[in-house]
Formats: structure tokens, sequence, C-alpha cells
């Protein structure tokens, strides 16, 4: 808790405050009988990627890549959870799901190092490439004479 705001935690270095998300619940569908007709448990969370002050900005150009399917053209990320059959169960899956994607979003891609093969490896793989093309090869029927 921050100056009385709930905080959602991400990693130790990065939290939410409650107020950045929106949940909303609606009826689940389903197995569960009139559990299901008579009780919104499942939870509708939505979190603005664009707005939101707590994410550093390469983070919220990495979740806005890869959670792309997710996220509407206002720059929401919605989630849907309704696993369980209580709302509170159902809110701690959402904000959980949604930590996943931040932390996801946190881990820097690792750049590859373009290389050069080896004088070996292109040894070893045009001899391959002689071998396959002469196995080919020896797979033709003789050649007839008109």
């Amino acid at each position: 808790m921050l100056n009385g705001t709930l905080m959602i935690p991400i990693t130790d270095r990065l939290s939410l405050k409650d107020d950045e998300i929106e949940e909303r619940f609606i009826h689940s569908g389903g197995p569960g009988g009139q559990n299901v007709n008579k009780v919104a448990t499942a939870v509708q969370l939505r979190f603005s990627v664009l707005d939101s002050p707590s994410l550093p900005e390469e983070v919220r150009e990495r979740l806005l890549r890869i959670a792309r399917g997710r996220i509407n053209r206002d720059g929401v990320l919605v989630i849907h959870a309704r696993s369980f059959r209580t709302q509170e169960q159902n809110r701690r899956d959402a904000k959980e799901r949604l930590a996943q994607w931040i932390r996801l979003a946190l881990q820097r891609p690792i750049t590859r190092i373009a290389t050069q093969p080896s004088r070996t490896q292109k040894r070893i793989r045009l001899q391959s490439k002689r071998r396959r093309g002469a196995l080919k090869e020896g797979r033709q029927g003789p050649e007839l004479d008109d």
C-alpha cells in the first residue's frame, strides 16, 4: 500500500496502482447450475496499456506487441477470468494473468549476433550435398538412345 492506494505487485521493482485497472463482473456461462444464472462471478479486467503511468516506455511497447490480440483499439488490455466459482478467485486469477503479461513484456529480447559458419562446417555441408546429389543421380534409370 502506497499513500492509501492498493498496489498490484508485478516484480520487486514494479507494481501497478489498483486504480489503473477496471473490473467488471459478468455472468459466467457453462456448467454450474443456478449459481451461474444468478451470480455474476466472471471478471472482465481492463488495463489501459497506453495510459498507464506505471509502465516504462519500452515495456509498454513490448506489451502492445506481444498481447496485441487481447488489446483493443483504445490500447486497453482485456482479460476474462471465469475459471472459478467465486468472484474473489476470478479476480485473483485475472490480476495474476495481467501480471504474467507484464512480466513477459519486462524481459528484453536477446539480440542475435550474426556469425559466419566455420570452414569445417562449410566443407561438411558441401560434402553432404554432394552425397545427396549422387544418391538421387543413382536413382535415375539408364538413358535410352533413339
